[in-house]
């Protein structure tokens, strides 16, 4: 029993930390890595279930190290999983936000970077501006006093402190293009910052979109908010 509920516990966190690099150094695709999550579930389940018959008939011979380090093996894998099922539910299966839903800024030089992404460069379109609006209605163009030189050097600071890949940088078009790539399995977000000029004012606007997936898990949003505090921040 022992044996088996440890064996049980290290699979389900094995089910857990295993799929993203494996997707990320392209040696597993995207729906099977996925799908080894929601084994994790189950196994880590298994595993507590097990955990629990053994502390309560064989109390006597449990070994307590562990048992609380196949405990915490099984609790970590059923709860990462489930937070991500969680969360996926609480935002819309959206992938591409931006704070000009009527004329978004365009993806120039990083267009052809995603060429073979499954997600195209383009705006995904009206019905995805609506789930924006419901959902992030505080994302909208951001309004400064400061000089389009000026916004334009901060912005790509920011760019720069928050450690994305810098791609394209257009003082006279008011064009940054950065990827962003995710730490556990390494999805490559694509951003877009554009400023334009309108009389004393200077308008701010940012587009992040996924180049794969249908749900963002909230991230892109996350993101823009992101590089707007960081942009206000040195302001």
């Amino acid at each position: 029993m022992k044996i088996l509920v440890a064996l049980l516990s290290l699979l389900a966190i094995l089910l857990v930390a295993l799929p993203g690099p494996l997707y990320k150094h392209q040696i597993l695709e995207l729906a099977p890595a996925f799908a080894a999550l929601r084994y994790a579930v189950y196994v880590g389940i298994a595993a507590l279930v097990l955990l629990l018959v053994q502390i309560i008939f064989m109390r006597k011979n449990i070994n307590w190290p562990v048992t609380g380090i196949s405990a915490v093996f099984a609790i970590v894998a059923i709860a990462l999983p489930v937070s991500m099922m969680g969360k996926a539910k609480s935002v819309p299966p959206i992938h591409d936000i931006s704070t000009d839903l009527v004329n978004p800024p365009n993806f120039v030089a990083i267009a052809a970077l995603r060429a073979d992404a499954p997600n195209p460069a383009e705006y995904a379109g009206e019905e995805t501006a609506k789930q924006q609006r419901e959902a992030y209605p505080e994302l909208i163009t951001e309004i400064y006093q400061q000089s389009s030189e000026q916004l334009f050097e901060v912005a790509q600071a920011a760019v720069n402190d928050l450690g994305w890949t810098l791609v394209n940088a257009n003082k006279a078009a008011g064009l940054i293009e950065a990827t962003d790539e995710t730490t556990w399995f390494g999805f490559k977000d694509d951003v877009v910052i554009r400023i334009s000029n309108t009389g004393e004012e200077r308008f701010l606007d940012v587009r992040s979109k996924s180049r794969v997936g249908k749900s963002d898990l909230g991230k892109n949003a996350e993101r823009i908010h992101t590089l707007l505090d960081a942009i206000n921040a040195k302001l």
